[in-house]
């Protein structure tokens, strides 16, 4: 690669003549404009082709106990030697604005894409799961990077199972005036923002949680209702409002790689954190199960649960893991 130099782009305008001499898949401008980077760097070899970029988050980083972060995203690079000018880079960066840890791959916050892959297992990549060359990770170990925080996806391979605990929790929560009923697609913009709203209190307690504005968070649900099916969608309410929900919706990569779809991806669940509310979880689950069933899907993925988040815990009654995520740290201190 010889050198090479890293450029910072604060515009648009100036990806355009280098995604005209690079493989390297540059950002879009409505990722640099709409995730609003502190910075974005292009490292590009002599010949002025792009092996590398990554974005810098430290204004609006989330909260660390002990430390100011400083946030590596829109990661993408050629090969290790690119990895290694880029990452040093970007830490010398960060430092510099006075962050102390470094965290990444992360495109800005949780609410956007995160995360690498770290053991890929036999299962193909399914719809909306965030995909990374297997060495990216080794990039980061490289650097001084320790994984923060791990994550799983879990498959079930046979909606026929019954959870006991759920179907136990349903008389009682009916009795408390919880009723669960599928999305209506007449209501579907009431709904979005009751769901906005129930999952910024439900997700705050959430490792690097920081809050998102309601329309960058129904842009990105909006992005994806083509390929819902409205009874995989399920709402839980009582007389207050919503109080929980599971947005699930079809594998549609299965089709394009020629197979049958019988396979529903469990993206998000959240339920009001109240002891009121105990066993609904398990409920939506066993109840979205039972509806895939019923469509005559086979399968169901539970989607990029955090290692310690109560999801994991339901997930592992039916479900057996079949991938594993890390999301990376460094110390940036002398």
């Amino acid at each position: 690669m010889g050198t090479g130099r890293i450029l910072e782009i604060t515009a648009p305008e100036q990806l355009e003549p280098l995604g005209a001499v690079g493989a390297l898949p540059l950002v879009t401008p409505n990722e640099l404009i709409g995730h609003t980077p502190d910075a974005h760097w292009v490292l590009v070899e002599d010949a002025g082709a792009p092996v590398g970029r990554c974005s810098l988050w430290w204004n609006q980083a989330p909260p660390w106990p002990g430390h100011r972060l400083g946030v590596i995203g829109h990661y993408a690079v050629r090969d290790g030697v690119a990895a290694r000018a880029l990452l040093q880079h970007a830490c010398e960066q960060l430092r510099a604005h006075g962050c102390t840890l470094a965290v990444g791959p992360m495109d800005g916050t949780t609410w956007r894409r995160y995360r690498f892959i770290v053991e890929r297992g036999s299962e193909p990549v399914f719809l909306l799961e965030p995909d990374n060359p297997d060495e990216w990770p080794a990039h980061f170990l490289a650097e001084g990077f320790a994984p923060l925080a791990r994550y799983t996806s879990a498959l079930n391979p046979n909606l026929t199972q019954e959870d006991g605990r759920a179907e136990r929790a349903a008389a009682r929560l009916a009795g408390r005036g919880i009723r669960i009923r599928t999305l209506d697609p007449a209501t579907l913009e009431r709904d979005l923002h009751r769901i906005y709203a129930l999952s910024v209190i439900s997700f705050r307690n959430n490792i690097l949680y920081v809050p998102t504005t309601e329309r960058e968070f129904t842009d990105q649900y909006r992005q994806i209702l083509p390929h819902v099916r409205p009874e995989l969608v399920l709402l839980a309410e009582d007389e207050s409002g919503l109080v929980g929900f599971l947005f699930a919706l079809p594998d549609l990569l299965q089709a394009r790689r020629g197979e049958r779809v019988d396979t529903i991806i469990f993206k998000t669940a959240a339920v009001l954190p109240a002891r009121s509310h105990a066993g609904l979880g398990s409920l939506l689950v066993a109840r979205c199960h039972a509806l895939a069933r019923d469509l005559g899907y086979r399968r169901a993925i539970h989607a990029l649960m955090h290692e310690g988040n109560n999801s994991r815990n339901i997930s592992n009654r039916t479900a057996q893991t079949i991938r594993r995520y890390a999301l990376f740290a460094r110390s940036l201190g002398p």
